[in-house]
């Protein structure tokens, strides 16, 4: 079943472009060209990526995409911005509101999939694996939940991912390029920076138990998992 992608885009030409190159890809797209559009799309059926524009007429992309990744019926869909802001800070701003990625216009189609091949690739939980319990600290990647001492833990698609990698690999320091290999994966193209936004959230989710000090900041190389304090 090909995945199902909304365009979030008020600019005509930049929007049928798009479609055209997802469409080409194989993707099932829908359009909506503000953000009260897009929220009644998002009434009638939820689609497994959002390309959403960062300037919108009325209520801005950067302010919908918070609004989506609060709300529980939407906040596991991954967003991927889209915008001429080129900025470092700018691009820190989109990360924090909740998006998986950030796409700088002008882009080309090939890029434009790569990133959403990527994003859902890391995005959907695999099924096989089994749950790890770690402190009282326990994931299961086939129901996709998390609970923490038999409490549940929301978390971001991105940082549920993370978190895996960390359990899984426990004790050990990485770098931030090792991270973004491991949990992004080799064709992403983003900043090292994006790894801090990441672990920042993770820790503000495990934080209510007091399990953010389990993700340890290994200074001048990286980020740990390790119950030893």
């Amino acid at each position: 079943m090909a995945a199902s992608i909304l365009i979030v885009e008020d600019e005509q030409a930049i929007r049928e472009m798009i479609a055209l190159g997802l469409g080409r890809a194989g993707y099932d797209v829908r359009h909506a060209e503000s953000a009260e559009d897009a929220q009644a799309a998002l009434r009638l059926a939820v689609p497994d990526l959002i390309l959403l524009d960062w300037m919108l007429p009325g209520q801005s992309g950067l302010d919908l995409a918070r609004k989506l990744k609060r709300d529980a019926p939407t906040a596991e869909i991954p967003i991927i911005m889209l915008t001429a802001r080129g900025e470092e800070e700018d691009k820190i701003r989109g990360l924090d509101t909740g998006a998986d990625d950030y796409i700088t216009k002008p882009f080309s189609p090939r890029e434009m999939v790569a990133r959403i091949k990527a994003v859902l690739r890391r995005t959907r939980p695999t099924a096989s694996e089994e749950p790890i319990e770690v402190d009282g600290l326990r994931l299961d990647p086939v129901s996709h939940r998390i609970t923490a001492n038999e409490r549940g833990v929301e978390l971001g698609p991105t940082e549920f991912r993370l978190l895996h990698f960390f359990m899984t690999h426990p004790e050990r320091v990485f770098t931030r390029t090792q991270l973004l290999d491991n949990v992004w994966g080799t064709n992403v193209y983003v900043e090292e920076r994006t790894v801090d936004v990441h672990v920042r959230r993770l820790r503000k989710g495990l934080s209510p138990s007091g399990h953010e000090e389990l993700v340890q900041t290994v200074r001048g190389t990286g980020y740990r998992f390790s119950v030893r304090r």
